[in-house]
C-alpha cells in the first residue's frame, strides 16, 4: 500500500515538473514573439521617416579616370587665322613728288644732323638741317614740287621764311628770304613744280655774315632729311660744292 502511495506520488511530482516546463517554454516563446513584432514595426517606422527617393537624380559618384578622351564633350575647332583686310576708306599713302632745284646756285653748307658745322655769324659750330644755296641777292626762289603753301611767317633766327605741303607727307622750307613776295602768293595756295614763290633775301640774322643764300630744308613724315638725297645726278652735278667760304 505504501509503495503504491509512493508511486502515485512520484507521478504527480514529474506532471507538475512537466507541466511548469511547458509553460516557461511557452512564455519563452511567447517573448520571443513580442520582441521579434516590436523590432519589425520599429523598423517599418524608420522606413517610413525616411525622406523619398529623388529618381531623375544622376549619380554624382566620381567616374573612374581614363585616358580615353570624352566622346560626349564638344570639340572645339581652332578659328581660321585671316589675313588682314585693307579698309578701302583708308588713304594709302602718296608716293614722293619728282623735285626740282628751288633755286640756281652752288652748295655753300651741306645738310648734316649729327656732325655740327661752323657758323661764320655766331663763331660756333652747331648741326646744320638744311642745305645753303649760294647765289645773288633777289634771285628768284621756286617751289619744288607742286604743293600747297602752308605757312609763311618770320623767324628771329632765320628770317623770313616759307613751308610748301606735298605729296608723301613730305615738306619744302625756304628761308633767309626776301621780304616781297610774289603776286599772288599767301598761305593756302597751290602753286606748281617751278613755280616762283620768293626772292633771295638777307633777312636770317644767324647768318648774315654769309654769301647771300637760299637756306632750304625738307622734312619727310615729320622728319627731318637731307634734300640731296631726293635729286637726281643731273641736278647735283648743277649745285657744286662752293669752298669760298672755306677761304
Amino acid at each position: 500500500m505504501s509503495e503504491k502511495k509512493n508511486s502515485l506520488f512520484e507521478k504527480m511530482k514529474n506532471s507538475k515538473v512537466n507541466r511548469a516546463t511547458v509553460v516557461s517554454v511557452a512564455m519563452l516563446l511567447v517573448a520571443t514573439l513580442v520582441i521579434v513584432g516590436v523590432t519589425l514595426a520599429s523598423n517599418r517606422s524608420k522606413k517610413n521617416d525616411l525622406p523619398p527617393v529623388d529618381t531623375d537624380t544622376k549619380d554624382t559618384t566620381d567616374a573612374p579616370e581614363t585616358d580615353e578622351p570624352d566622346e560626349s564633350a564638344a570639340v572645339t575647332e581652332p578659328e581660321e587665322t585671316k589675313p588682314p583686310v585693307s579698309d578701302p576708306s583708308k588713304p594709302t599713302a602718296e608716293p614722293l613728288p619728282s623735285f626740282v632745284l628751288p633755286v640756281k646756285g652752288a652748295i655753300l653748307k651741306e645738310h648734316d644732323a649729327a656732325l655740327q658745322v661752323y657758323s661764320a655769324t655766331m663763331g660756333d659750330y652747331r648741326v646744320h638741317l638744311g642745305i645753303d644755296v649760294v647765289t645773288e641777292e633777289n634771285a628768284p626762289v621756286y617751289a619744288a614740287a607742286d604743293g600747297k603753301v602752308s605757312k609763311i611767317w618770320e623767324d628771329v633766327k632765320m628770317g623770313y621764311c616759307m613751308a610748301i605741303e606735298h605729296s608723301g607727307d613730305c615738306v619744302t622750307v625756304y628761308k633767309n628770304l626776301g621780304k616781297t613776295l610774289p603776286e599772288g602768293i599767301a598761305e593756302g595756295v597751290s602753286v606748281r613744280s617751278g613755280q616762283l614763290v620768293a626772292t633771295v633775301g638777307n633777312s636770317a640774322m644767324i647768318e648774315i655774315a654769309e654769301e647771300p643764300h637760299l637756306h632750304f630744308e625738307m622734312t619727310v613724315g615729320g622728319l627731318s632729311v637731307d634734300p640731296l638725297e631726293y635729286y637726281d645726278d643731273k641736278a647735283l652735278e648743277a649745285l657744286k660744292l662752293d669752298s669760298s667760304y672755306e677761304e
